[in-house]
């Protein structure tokens, strides 16, 4: 179905988008293409995987201080923060990129500059977010644009994997006068993420007492066995197609290539579930445990020796999120990317982002891609960033926030 931002919305963005500061912002971001590419460059050849970003933010905390944001500093999380206030009487936005990376600390980083394309681990994802932020930062600056409300520039922590988001979550609950944020991680701007994707990853050890494997057999149940029972029971277990729910076992380990003839008296699993639909996704956490209470059982039953047992870890914890999608700051982000000559921008079907954690806090929030229509590569070896046209996802975010915290002539559109 067609995508229409309401006359009240577009009214504004027409405002904001005559305003010759504006344009002149615009403009800079073009012109300044290079510089960013330079800066972003800069930042990739940091390593920061999860909980390893200090050196990056260390650096990008440089940035925003000869930018000149004020309160610049690393809070306890270790997100890097630099402000830019505003006149007053707007409202306070949060504009973020992730510093961290996928890749190990020991991962080589060169960068291969090849048909059009920059190529290097971690150049898009989201070291090119952290560009897009100073690109902001630095278009604002030169055309001299003064916002009512102010901007919170921020560099956060923990996005990937097991960091499970949770720098965003120190940060936006932490930060009670946030009216609204904007994260920027994702491929392009023709897609906008304004839905979040719960998030279940959970570890079990199924305990048992293990033993000899010709010796204790039929004296001792198997971790094993009882951990391949669950596996099978999960991979029968039916889910909706809408809302979007998903699960999969994702790693296995016991014993070891020397304890070969042994029956192990460990075993684990770790297995990941998400949805659109918060409901969903406890309806599906209760099957899943139910299929792993009753591998153990029938594995117990089947020896009638001893009894296996199971321990739980919870790794992940993201709340399913949903906000309308006409709501003002979507609105927004549609009316730019079309503005940028998007020809079918499209909200995107939930997603995993930082976004998620805006949203838990009851936050207008969206995720911003950054001006890309080709295959980054993303979590590859092989990642890789095209420059041209690159500026425009900086654009977008530039536009977005101006809406957002509100100028002179524009009223805030964020009705929080």
């Amino acid at each position: 179905m067609e995508y229409k931002v309401s006359e009240k919305i577009q009214k504004k963005f027409d405002t904001l988008t005559k305003d010759a500061k504006v344009q002149k912002a615009l403009q800079f971001m073009e012109d300044d293409q290079n510089e960013i590419i330079n800066r972003q460059i800069e930042l990739t050849l940091i390593p920061a995987p999860t909980n390893h970003e200090q050196k990056k933010a260390a650096r990008l905390l440089e940035m925003f201080k000869e930018e000149g944001l004020t309160d610049c500093h690393i809070d306890e999380y270790g997100n890097c923060i630099g402000i830019r206030k505003g006149t007053g009487g707007g409202k306070t936005v949060l504009v973020e990129g992730h510093m961290d990376t996928v890749f190990p600390l020991d991962t080589k980083l060169e960068i291969v500059r090849e048909d059009g394309f920059i190529k290097c681990p971690g150049i898009v994802d989201d070291t090119r977010g952290c560009a897009t932020v100073l690109s902001t930062i630095r278009a604002l600056n030169a055309a001299g644009i003064e916002t009512k409300g102010d901007i919170q520039f921020v560099g956060t922590v923990q996005e990937e994997g097991t960091g499970a988001l949770k720098g965003m979550q120190y940060y936006v609950n932490h930060h009670p006068e946030l009216d609204a944020s904007i994260s920027v991680d994702g491929p392009g701007f023709q897609e906008i993420t304004y839905e979040a994707t719960g998030i279940q990853t959970y570890e079990i050890n199924f305990h048992g007492i293990g033993g000899h494997a010709c010796g204790a057999f039929a004296k001792v149940a198997n971790p094993i066995h009882a951990a391949g029972r669950a596996i099978a029971k999960i991979s029968e277990i039916q889910v909706p197609k809408e809302p979007m729910t998903t699960f999969a076992v994702t790693t296995m380990q016991a014993g070891s290539f020397e304890a070969v003839h042994a029956i192990v008296p460990v075993a684990q699993i770790r297995f990941n579930f998400r949805s659109n639909s918060q409901e969903e996704l406890e309806k599906l956490r209760k099957k899943i445990f139910d299929a792993i209470d009753e591998a153990c059982r029938e594995e117990t039953e089947r020896w009638g020796m001893d009894t296996i047992t199971y321990d739980v870890k919870h790794i992940c914890d993201v709340n399913a999120g949903h906000q309308d999608a006409h709501a003002p700051i979507i609105e927004g982000a549609m009316a730019a990317a079309e503005y940028l000559g998007c020809e079918e921008p499209k909200l995107g079907n939930g997603g995993s982002t930082n976004c998620n954690r805006a949203l838990e806090a009851g936050l207008p929030a969206v995720c911003l891609g950054m001006g890309a229509d080709y295959d980054i590569h993303a979590h590859m070896l092989s990642e890789q960033f095209k420059v041209e046209g690159a500026y425009k996802g900086c654009q977008q975010t530039l536009l977005l926030a101006l809406l957002c915290a509100g100028m002179d002539d524009v009223e805030s559109i964020i009705e929080k």
